[in-house]
């Protein structure tokens, strides 16, 4: 049997630096109180012989530029010559393109096309195959709670997809599925679940379908591929479990590895998600953490572009499940993207875009399922519409209004301070903020929130302000050309007044990117597919 290629990185020595993560968006907001107007508050902030490439291939080839962080901006869209060939790209695939074999064999259509469109071969990060996650995180569960060691879902997912592509199961799975019932065992006898081995247990998703993908591979398509677990290609973060953050030795490590731990061809096959802490602990780097891995190899190697395959033709002009209708956006810039993300649409978390736009390295989102479509790409700079100034609508349901309302604020300092002191001591993040004279308004995500820890950050509000909370509000969010905000607001109003719909809310990000309305969450559908067609016809 082949090698896999497994080459461990040292760690670095001393502390443990994390890189910065972006701040949450700034914006100013008119108060739900009455009368109460509010301004900015800032918030947290050698290869075998190729064939032709299909024809699908082609919308892979662009010219873009160079990924220095004080390039020029890269082209926001596909060179119109046919001919320009790609330098090398990070390709990364999550789980529903990862199914099963079948999804595996048209994965693989995508990474031998990108070998035809590129210089050099692609770099392919695979989240776990299918639900895998859960269903690891199930099987802890229920080690756990009913001392039942289960694995038959996963076993049977890695089994089938070995079977049908004419893989050793014995070779490649059975050592991993067998660390894996050792693992829920201990789980059941010692009765303990952290997050230590919760990573630990989620981490054999990613493991298994690297395994699997690159033996296809490289037995069944003569690639020179090799699998790579992402924590010996060098990522490091810190020790926070389940949500990790990574170092800032990681992008030269993984610099290193590909230029001195791989042959120039071969075809690098690595885990998303994943890492080890100074310690030798792995990790997972929470929401995103798969296009993390992406963006920061792309980084790391001044690819020419990172893409992320998912089921969607790119980035949509809102939620395709609200408006059937919706429209594939060309291109959005990373800051634009971010506000989408923070706010509700379902778009790279702008964490995993910060290594990517650090290096001023193009991100596009494509579609496994339709690949002949160009996407989205998420760009440093481009060119505005000038006809439509709204990019996309997003929402985020569930949301709660904090009223915090004191005399103590009219002329007084520190007042601000004392309050968000509080939130800070019990680890409540805030939304959006406005604030009047006497007031402050705010939202929460209700979802993100113990209700444990909103009561007693209630009660020590309540020492200070009257309080009031309320449920069940949705934040309508606008990515559109601030310099036409009157137009964007009056039109939006106007269509949302004539329904009968009260926005309670309205705020511009101090970002220039984004206009916010909260509404009642019942209304928030309606609201949306009011707004998109007062701006996009459908």
């Amino acid at each position: 049997m082949a090698s896999l290629g497994f080459v461990p990185v040292a760690a670095a020595a001393g502390a443990c630096a994390l890189h910065g993560v972006g701040v949450r968006g700034q914006a100013r907001h008119q108060s739900r109180l009455p009368g109460r107007f509010a301004f900015a508050v800032p918030v947290g902030v050698p290869r075998p012989e190729r064939r032709p490439a299909a024809a699908a291939a082609a919308t892979l080839r662009m010219a873009v530029a160079s990924s220095s962080s004080d390039a020029p901006a890269a082209s926001s869209e596909p060179s119109a010559a046919d001919g320009v060939t790609l330098d090398r790209v990070v390709c990364k695939f999550g789980g529903s393109s990862l199914a099963n074999a079948e999804r595996l064999r048209e994965v693989t259509k995508l990474v031998k096309m990108q070998l035809d469109a590129s210089a050099k071969p692609p770099i392919v990060v695979l989240s776990a195959m299918g639900p895998s996650t859960n269903e690891l995180l199930s099987a802890g569960e229920r080690a756990l709670t009913e001392g039942v060691v289960d694995m038959t879902s996963i076993r049977n997912r890695a089994y089938e997809a070995c079977e049908e592509l004419g893989l050793s199961k014995e070779d490649l799975v059975d050592p991993l599925l067998l660390n894996l019932d050792q693992l829920l065992l201990g789980v059941k006898f010692i009765k303990e679940l952290s997050p230590r081995t919760m990573d630990y247990l989620v981490s054999f998703g990613e493991r298994l379908s690297v395994r699997i993908f690159a033996a296809h591979l490289r037995q069944n398509e003569s690639l020179p591929a090799r699998a790579v677990d992402a924590f010996d290609a060098g990522f490091r973060s810190n020790s926070m479990f389940t949500n990790a953050e990574l170092c800032d030795v990681t992008e030269s490590q993984v610099s290193a590895f590909f230029a001195s731990s791989l042959p120039s061809d071969a075809v690098a096959v690595v885990t998303g998600f994943i890492a080890k802490d100074e310690d030798g602990n792995i990790t997972t780097l929470g929401r995103g953490g798969s296009d993390l891995t992406a963006s920061t190899i792309g980084a790391a190697l001044g690819v020419t572009e990172v893409q992320v395959w998912k089921d969607v033709d790119g980035i949509l002009s809102t939620d395709p499940r609200i408006v059937k209708a919706a429209v594939p956006v060309p291109s959005v810039m990373f800051e634009e993207a971010a506000e989408m993300a923070y706010f509700g649409a379902k778009v790279l978390h702008p964490i995993a875009m910060m290594p990517a736009m650090r290096a001023n390295i193009p991100v596009r989102v494509k579609n496994s399922y339709n690949p002949s479509h160009p996407g989205t790409v998420i760009v440093r700079e481009r060119t505005v519409e000038t006809e439509n100034p709204v990019t996309a609508i997003s929402v985020k349901r569930g949301v709660q209004l904090v009223d915090i309302v004191s005399t103590r604020m009219l002329g007084a300092y520190g007042f601000l301070a004392e309050v968000f002191k509080l939130f800070a001591t019990h680890r409540v993040s805030v939304d959006m903020i406005a604030t009047s004279e006497v007031s402050v308004s705010l939202t929460l995500e209700a979802a993100k929130q113990d209700s444990r820890v909103l009561d007693a950050l209630a009660d020590d509000l309540r020492q200070v302000a009257r309080v009031d909370f309320s449920s069940d509000h949705a934040i309508v969010s606008l990515v559109a050309n601030i310099k036409r905000s009157s137009e964007v607001l009056a039109r939006s109003m106007h269509v949302l007044s004539e329904a009968g719909i009260e926005v309670q809310m309205i705020s511009q990000g101090a970002s220039k990117y984004n206009i916010s309305m909260i509404v009642a969450d019942a209304e928030a559908a309606r609201a949306i597919e009011l707004i998109h067609k007062a701006f996009f016809g459908v």
